[in-house]
């Protein structure tokens, strides 16, 4: 992690006026993270994009997100089968699946800057995820728009959620390419 370091000037260690002593005293401040959330959809690429370029800018180390869930079937009891019997490890393959996507993308985005970048692969709900991720985070960057939602919408259901709740910056990156094609 890239820190800074500056010092602190302060009076200390004697009671009398007359010998007033300076303590310098070392502070380091963390610069943080970048965390990106992405799903392998235009807009986060152009999200991730956007932050390997400022992770480089600003010398901080940045860690892509990408999260998935286990398909939930329902019945009319609840959470149920259906009479189906999926395989015991699909939640290996997807975590296998998904981990392998994170960390190509995150290799791609590495391609020609001088970031260290760090992917994940997560089970959970998106926002969820990261709200959790970016707790420490110096800033949370996020495509406009995911998988669902309304052509004319500027913000997808993860940015709507981790906008008002999360402790950071937020930049929400807009897919560019897809906003030229409908103009």
């Amino acid at each position: 992690m890239h820190e800074s370091s500056s010092n602190y000037y302060g009076m200390g260690g004697s009671n009398n006026p007359d010998e007033a002593q300076v303590r310098v005293t070392e502070v380091r401040h963390s610069l943080g993270r970048i965390v990106v959330g992405v799903d392998g959809l235009a807009g986060s690429e152009a999200a991730l994009d956007w932050a390997v370029n400022e992770a480089q800018l600003r010398g901080v180390p940045m860690h892509v997100v990408m999260t998935w869930q286990e398909p939930q079937i329902y019945d009319a009891d609840g959470i149920g089968t259906l009479g189906m019997n999926p395989p015991e490890d699909m939640a290996r393959e997807l975590s296998t699946a998904t981990t392998r996507a994170v960390a190509q993308l995150a290799e791609n985005a590495s391609r020609g800057h001088d970031v260290m970048i760090t992917s994940e692969a997560v089970e959970g709900h998106p926002a969820e995820v990261l709200l959790f991720t970016a707790e420490d985070a110096a800033m949370l960057v996020v495509g406009s728009r995911g998988h669902g939602g309304l052509a004319g919408v500027l913000l997808g259901s993860v940015g709507q959620h981790v906008v008002p709740h999360v402790r950071c910056p937020v930049v929400v990156v807009p897919d560019l390419i897809r906003e030229a094609d409908r103009a």
